[in-house]
């Protein structure tokens, strides 16, 4: 996905700000509930959220009315390089002039440029130094091993702050979803979209792997199959749908879309399948069944969307190499006519 500029003027529009570190797409997926949480607590209903330019934010949100600005910061780098981007954030909170700021990870120094900035309310998770610079009590030491997601659901328990649902069920401007429905529009249902690729190699699937499952489905000859991944992956999806051309259901490179447009095939499909990625979450936040496989990382469980592949034991080190395309084919088999339900 492109990289985007950052630090962009804060523009002051809403008292409350959410800040998350985390740079992946589906940081931002499964952070959208509890950004809409901490919204409807908030005057006028809305909050700025900061993230780093990596996620996507600002595109993904476009359509999202919790979030009345989202705004890009650099967080990682070479100590030095650090040290700089806690300068700039302290300019760009200061800058928003916000009343109250979330701090939705346990790090520190997003706390520590909260303070610097001069915001009275600092709310965060309070694990070792963070404590000292919040302005909640923080959470109890019990909470230090849960994962990100429990953590931040007990936070809100924490602060009496509603959580209707994890579900992030993303929406998308009403112009997109139609020109994408129109794009591809002749090709026929159900329509099956693949998230190839991923954030890091232990995610990843191999490519004779996504041959030989491709090779299989399409040879069912029902429907459609998209691959999706980013422009990064591009050359990888031409690979390997011309691997797995033997006739049959006809296979789409899409990995021409951006972001926003990926979502709005999501929104179109019937089905997903893919690796424990942005794309998967993506396909959770469209309300698709997203048929993922988790082989060295721990199943996702926010949505009930994502439907976890797993190896046999469970995931472990290796274990995208455990997952067989059989085994992937015999799970979603049951899936592959059905069309989804249009919400």
């Amino acid at each position: 996905m492109p990289h985007i500029a950052t630090f962009q003027p804060a523009i002051n529009v809403t008292p409350s700000a959410v800040i998350q570190v985390k740079p992946g797409i589906g940081d931002v997926i499964w952070h959208l509930p509890f950004i809409r949480a901490i919204a409807a607590a908030a005057p006028g209903g809305q909050v700025t959220f900061l993230a780093p330019p990596s996620s996507g934010a600002r595109e993904l949100l476009v359509a999202e009315p919790s979030v009345a600005e989202a705004i890009y910061f650099e967080h990682s780098g070479s100590e030095l390089r650090r040290g700089i981007n806690l300068i700039r954030l302290v300019d760009l909170l200061k800058r928003g002039d916000f009343t109250q700021i979330w701090i939705l990870d346990r790090t520190t120094r997003p706390a520590m440029a909260a303070l610097l900035a001069g915001i009275p309310e600092r709310i965060g998770l309070g694990f070792g130094m963070q404590r000292y610079l919040i302005t909640n009590a923080g959470l109890d030491i019990g909470h230090f091993h849960d994962l990100p997601i429990d953590c931040l659901v007990a936070l809100m328990a924490a602060m009496r702050v509603p959580l209707p649902t994890t579900e992030p069920n993303l929406p998308v401007p009403t112009a997109t979803l139609a020109a994408i429905g129109e794009r591809y529009k002749p090709w026929p249902r159900p329509w099956l979209v693949l998230g190839i690729g991923s954030s890091h190699p232990d995610k990843d699937w191999a490519d004779a792997s996504w041959a030989e499952l491709i090779g299989s489905l399409r040879r069912r000859g029902d429907g459609t199959m998209f691959l999706i991944g980013g422009a990064q992956h591009a050359a990888r999806a031409r690979q390997l749908i011309a691997a797995g051309d033997g006739g049959g259901a006809p296979a789409v490179d899409a990995c021409d879309l951006n972001l926003i447009e990926a979502v709005a095939l999501l929104r179109h499909a019937d089905l997903f399948v893919g690796t424990d990625s942005g794309p998967m979450n993506l396909a959770a936040a469209a309300e698709t069944d997203a048929f993922a496989l988790f082989g060295g990382t721990p199943v996702q469980s926010y949505s009930k969307f994502i439907h976890p592949i797993v190896p046999d034991g469970g995931p472990a080190r290796g274990g995208m190499a455990r997952i067989a395309p059989a085994a992937v084919l015999a799970q979603i088999t049951p899936f592959l006519s059905r069309l989804k339900e249009r919400r």
